[in-house]
């Protein structure tokens, strides 16, 4: 018998059994060293000692103790429980991975009081002691547990890793070299320049950096330390004489290490940053971001040194592209459109001929990617969801778990969702769209309509410079909370330039600080992906990146727009049109017209006519269907 996600029952049952297994030894190691060591909990959160969302395998502690694949997720575990505390975009996946392994799933929302650190101040005893490796623990969440945990009489300690006594096999740190970005429009030494004015402007002599995407930006480098992001383990120290690389042995070749250090870089063991800031001259003024450096790392520092506390003036720099580096973006934009049109010409041509399964779209749209100039690797891991598996916005599918789309012969009936994005060396992209298999319901055309809406208000957005991008995150919503609907995850993410696919400060989420550190700038790049997700039947997301730009000026101050990067045609079977108004229907015409004229020099045979036939003006798309 063949389960919903395309495999046996009894192969479904066995990896669950086997997975499950694991885990269950695994939480054993963990509570014998717990026992070994006094502690009554050990908190084990998804980080590394960057702060990094997505981690190299040797900090890949949660997901080996759990089994749980996702990206984001915090367990706790202590005696007798084990809970794992995931937010709605993970519940299912949460359920299906833990099963057998005796960890709960325990579901968040945003209403206060559901944090992992709210349950262990309930339940640990007066007196007892939760342990958490302070070297991947932010220092504004190390804070936050003292202060709460002191006021119950728990004791928390920061300088055990449990994980890593009980981790027996654990990986080594990645040795892959780096590299210099060619298409930095902007030089170290002027990036360098730059951070150093802003310095003298916060009254800083140093400046410590250890967020990956900052360290690679300012340096004009790239790696492959971690899947599907560009970067490289290191730290950076900024001096008034110099700055200092920690960055492991051999990583930088002979040529480019004259380069840095012509810029006044020199490089030293990734493992001695901690070192060196306990080794900082009394009378140091150094500038660390508290959202952007772990506890450990603040610990370091030497008891002479003042702590100038301050957002990372690289964070905010590399966030508002220059223009360079949006006619780059563009161009990346172009190869990813074109990638994208000729697996659509394939895929709807293979339907009901070839069997397709959610790997196979992976597959076969990864291959696309990979032949288009300047690609390097893939953004995140593909989200190829059919039907019931796209009502879990971080659904991926697996050799374990899958489901098939359509087999040779057969007239399958549902939507495909695709989220999926490409590191090309001008630049990061990260598109969702879905597509009808078979003939739509009305109330799937309803529901993607709705969504649409959201996505276009949004992109129409005219505001004030300096807007806090939080507040934008309510237009997308808006055409979904007339009609009583809503999706339980933010609108939209800051994406870098050859770098993080996820970038701040900026972002459209309603959790999201609204302060000044989200004020939208011109040259920030935000992605725009409602969503509306029916649990056991379909979720619909449709996502582009937007550019803000300079619209006008007025009497009331300088205004901007977004500029809609992404190049791919939004499928029109879907669209009811009655729900949309003559001014959303211009927007989608004018929007396909965009595609069609800029992907057409790409593109060719099958694909050429795929695009021409998906770009017709909303009208004659209807007539033609």
């Amino acid at each position: 018998m063949r389960t919903p996600h395309g495999t046996t029952t009894e192969e479904a049952m066995g990896h669950e059994q086997t997975q499950g297994a694991a885990a269950r030894e695994r939480i054993a190691r963990l509570r014998q060293v717990m026992r070994e060591r006094g502690v009554a909990a050990v908190w084990v959160p998804t980080s590394d000692p960057h702060l990094s969302t997505y981690l190299p395998g040797r900090w890949k502690g949660r997901e080996w103790a759990s089994g749980f694949t996702g990206s984001l997720a915090t367990l706790v575990v202590t005696a007798d429980d084990a809970g794992l505390w995931v937010d709605s975009r993970y519940w299912e996946q949460a359920d299906a991975q833990l099963k057998g392994s005796g960890i709960t799933t325990v579901r968040t929302t945003n209403a206060p009081g559901q944090s992992p650190l709210d349950w262990l101040a309930a339940n640990i005893p007066q007196g007892q002691t939760v342990a958490v490796d302070g070297a991947v623990l932010g220092l504004g969440q190390a804070r936050a547990a003292a202060a709460q945990l002191s006021a119950v009489g728990v004791v928390l300690r920061t300088d055990l890793d449990v994980v890593a006594e009980a981790w027996t096999d654990r990986p080594p740190l990645p040795a892959a070299p780096v590299y210099a970005h060619a298409l930095s429009p902007v030089s170290r030494a002027d990036k360098l320049r730059a951070v150093r004015a802003e310095l003298g402007v916060l009254g800083a002599t140093h400046h410590f950096i250890s967020t990956l995407d900052d360290v690679a930006w300012l340096t004009n480098l790239r790696g492959s330390d971690v899947d599907h992001i560009p970067v490289f383990l290191a730290h950076l120290l900024v001096e008034p004489g110099g700055v200092r690389l920690f960055i492991g042995e051999g990583k930088v070749p002979d040529a480019l290490r004259a380069e840095l250090e012509a810029d006044g870089i020199t490089l030293h063991p990734y493992d001695e940053a901690a070192r060196a800031l306990a080794a900082l001259p009394e009378g140091t003024r150094l500038l660390v971001d508290p959202r952007r450096i772990t506890h450990g790392l603040r610990q370091a520092v030497g008891r002479g040194v003042t702590v100038v506390e301050g957002l990372n003036p690289s964070t905010v720099a590399k966030s508002r592209k220059t223009d360079a580096e949006l006619a780059h973006f563009r161009n990346a934009m172009e190869q990813d459109g074109a990638a994208l049109c000729a697996f659509f010409a394939w895929f709807e041509s293979a339907l009901g001929r070839e069997p397709i399964t959610e790997l196979t779209v992976d597959e076969r749209l990864s291959a696309e990617r990979a032949r288009r100039p300047g690609f390097v690797s893939l953004s995140f891991s593909t989200i190829a969801a059919f039907n019931a598996n796209a009502a879990m916005p971080h659904y991926r599918a697996t050799q374990a778990s899958h489901a098939t789309v359509c087999l040779p012969g057969q007239a399958p009936r549902g939507l495909l969702l695709i989220d999926s994005g490409g590191q090309y060396t001008s630049g990061t992209t990260d598109i969702t769209r879905v597509v009808p298999v078979g003939e739509p319901t009305p109330e799937q055309r309803r529901d993607f309509t709705l969504v649409l809406r959201g996505m276009i208000n949004l992109s129409r957005a005219r505001f004030p410079r300096g807007t806090r991008s939080p507040n934008l995150d309510a237009l997308a919503r808006a055409p979904l909370w007339a009609e009583g609907l809503d999706y339980g995850h933010g609108t939209g993410h800051g994406v870098g330039f050859f770098l993080n696919v996820h970038e701040g400060p900026h972002g459209l989420s309603q959790t999201m600080p609204n302060d000044v550190t989200t004020a939208l700038e011109p040259g920030m790049i935000t992605s725009n992906e409602p969503g509306l997700y029916r649990p056991g039947r379909w979720g619909i997301r449709i996502e582009n990146l937007l550019a803000a730009v300079p619209d006008r000026k007025t009497e009331f101050g300088d205004f901007l727009r977004f500029e809609t990067l992404s190049l791919c045609p939004i499928d029109t079977r879907l669209v009811d049109p009655a729900l949309l108004s003559r001014e959303e229907q211009d927007w989608l015409n004018a929007y396909h017209a965009t595609v069609r004229e800029r992907l057409q020099p790409h593109v060719q045979g099958a694909a050429r006519d795929w695009l021409l036939q998906r770009t017709q003006p909303l009208r004659e798309a209807l007539l033609a269907s």
